[in-house]
């Protein structure tokens, strides 16, 4: 049975924002009860259905969405506590009240740890009916907002297989969609594990031509005649076990993109056939009369300051002018924090789905470690640590056990007060409060210098700054 759909514009709740009534499921075995419900929810214009059991409540969540649940805790097959258990495994931000006797409270608060929003007592008055739905649907339609809220910011915060959405990643991908779409050489900058790769795939997959090849040469890991070899290609005969003619990466990659990683570990004669490549577009392979003729986009990677190494004459300075036309430097995890707990949930994700496992959050406690260690290894040792923790874990949550005992020594700083009544933290509102409560105590220690504090979390001061103008803190 089912009331009148009256849109009711001092109710507070997703279906009344959306312009209908906000749905409510009643089950609760005693008629009375369904009755007395009836009509005071439909008077306030709620859509309702009413059901005697928890079988036909939950083939209705089966068949129909609803903004709120209440739900007798005392029923006859299925009860209370396992029709809840049901409810919130199908929809963890499904908004349940429960119904209990006078003489159950224990019940009702066991209930509420159990994931239920509120309780009500029978007998009950009108008035707390109401108040009772009016901020479950309140805190419904928070949570709504909350979901599509973090699903904008993650699609904002996306670049390819690149996460993050510090004014440094945004900076990176305006740069990545200005400079892909060229056919310049790119050198890129940045510490073992800041995703270089990732940015030269990304630039592969916008340059506008993503059905050519993309090459990725791992220059440190072959020797110099092995490499000259694998680049160029070789004609059958042109040396001992040469029995066939062999193309080489350039021509495989001819059309496309070809990746240099670690671009200084090339020895200097393969580094003059390789500034040839650029400067010529056409290469000899070993053994050959004639010349190749390719069109490759040339994208290198380093770790190592090159003109450090120009300077030691162990790289070619017009090579490194050559490559060196478009620069981009990737900034380190530990300058880029506020990062940390986006790669957290994307690695999460990831590394559930590749190991069968039900993971999907990490505690406070645990996140909080995580945003305040230095990260020596940037990124892919941060990935290194959730896929480690996925796998050792036991439960839906990651908590501070399942971290390397180096993480669990670091000082764990205290957590904001819980912003729910059930003791929960919505996400980014935590780690915005940690963020904040992390530089204002820096800030501190430092008699409020600016350059000092940024020293020292490991911050550029412009990077600091931004974020005291975004957090809203005065500085004295």
């Amino acid at each position: 049975m089912k009331g009148p759909k009256v849109q009711v514009l001092d109710r507070v709740s997703p279906g009344a924002a959306a312009g209908g009534a906000a749905g409510v499921l009643v089950i609760d075995d005693e008629p009375i009860i369904r009755e007395v419900l009836q009509e005071i929810l439909s008077r306030e214009g709620y859509a309702i259905t009413l059901v005697p059991d928890a079988e036909s409540g939950l083939k209705m969540l089966d068949d129909h969405e609803y903004d709120l649940v209440i739900l007798d805790l005392m029923l006859p097959g299925i009860g209370g506590f396992e029709t809840l258990q049901e409810i919130k495994r199908r929809d963890p931000d499904s908004v349940v009240v429960m119904i209990t006797a006078y003489g159950s409270v224990e019940s009702a608060v066991q209930a509420m740890r159990m994931g239920a929003h509120d309780y009500l007592t029978k007998p009950f008055k009108n008035e707390d009916v109401l108040r009772t739905l009016s901020t479950g649907l309140r805190h419904r339609r928070l949570l709504t907002e909350n979901r599509t809220l973090r699903r904008a910011l993650q699609g904002r915060a996306r670049f390819g297989e690149l996460v993050g959405k510090s004014p440094a990643m945004q900076e990176l991908y305006r740069l990545i969609e200005q400079v892909a779409p060229s056919r310049s050489t790119v050198l890129i900058q940045g510490e073992s594990g800041t995703g270089k790769e990732l940015v030269a795939q990304a630039m592969y997959l916008k340059s506008g031509r993503p059905a050519e090849a993309f090459v990725v040469v791992n220059s440190g890991s072959m020797p110099a005649d092995l490499l000259e070899s694998n680049l160029f290609g070789h004609v059958k005969g042109a040396f001992t076990g040469a029995i066939q003619t062999k193309k080489g990466l350039f021509e495989v990659a001819n059309g496309g993109s070809i990746f240099f990683d670690e671009i200084s570990t090339i020895k200097p004669e393969v580094q003059a056939k390789l500034l040839r490549v650029i400067q010529e577009k056409e290469f000899l392979p070993l053994g050959a009369v004639q010349s190749v003729q390719v069109d490759v986009r040339i994208i290198a990677a380093t770790n190592i300051d090159l003109q450090e190494l120009v300077k030691r004459d162990e790289f070619r300075e017009d090579l490194y002018y050559r490559l060196n036309v478009i620069n981009i430097k990737l900034p380190p995890l530990r300058e880029r924090r506020e990062d940390i707990p986006l790669l957290v949930d994307h690695f999460i994700t990831k590394n559930a789905v590749e190991n069968g496992k039900p993971v999907h959050g990490m505690t406070p406690e645990a996140l909080a470690l995580l945003v305040d260690h230095a990260w020596q290894g940037n990124v892919r040792e941060l990935e290194n640590v959730i896929e480690r923790a996925v796998v050792l874990a036991s439960s839906a949550v990651i908590g501070v056990d399942l971290l390397p005992e180096m993480l669990q020594g670091d000082r764990a700083r205290p957590l904001p007060a819980p912003l729910q009544a059930d003791g929960s933290m919505p996400f980014y509102e935590t780690m915005e409060r940690l963020e904040r409560e992390i530089i204002v105590d820096t800030l501190k220690s430092v008699n409020g210098v600016q350059r000092r504090a940024a020293a020292r979390l490991g911050l550029n001061p412009t990077t600091l700054n931004e974020k005291i103008k975004r957090l809203k803190i005065q500085v004295r």
